[in-house]
């Protein structure tokens, strides 16, 4: 096991790690117009933050939610089956570059560009299940 831990493929699993605390906490202060007594609350009331950057740090880590559990599955996937490496560990870190810079964009609420930012993510997902689903 200790070269699955080793593995680039667990190095960039970490790093999406601190890459979800960032935008949750990215998301969450960006929403200081909503004021403290709402921010501690239950938020039952549902209430929507005004700023704008607020809103594209929400959507941005709701684009992430949709895809980390396959990126999370893959990595586990390719360290059980011994597969790291190659175009899986490519596909792994260009995932997380693509992803930090999609953030990047998105709050910076640049459209085209973030889009294939996006996509690039994608490719990096999918390099990652052509090796996890590789004879070899």
């Amino acid at each position: 096991m200790e070269a699955a831990a080793a593995s680039t493929e667990i190095w960039v699993l970490g790093w999406s790690i601190v890459l979800l605390i960032v935008q949750v906490l990215a998301q969450a202060f960006a929403t200081y117009d909503l004021g403290p007594k709402y921010l501690f609350s239950p938020r039952d009331e549902g209430r929507v933050s005004r700023n704008v950057v607020a809103g594209r740090l929400l959507r941005a880590l709701h684009n992430l939610l949709e895809t980390y559990p396959g990126f999370v599955a893959l990595v586990l996937a390719l360290v059980v089956t011994g597969k790291t490496g190659g175009i899986a560990a490519t596909g792994a870190v260009l995932w997380l570059i693509a992803r930090v810079v999609y953030v990047v964009f998105y709050a910076a609420g640049t459209p085209v560009v973030r889009t294939l930012i996006w996509l690039v993510s994608i490719v990096g997902l999918v390099l990652m299940l052509v090796r996890l689903m590789s004879a070899a």
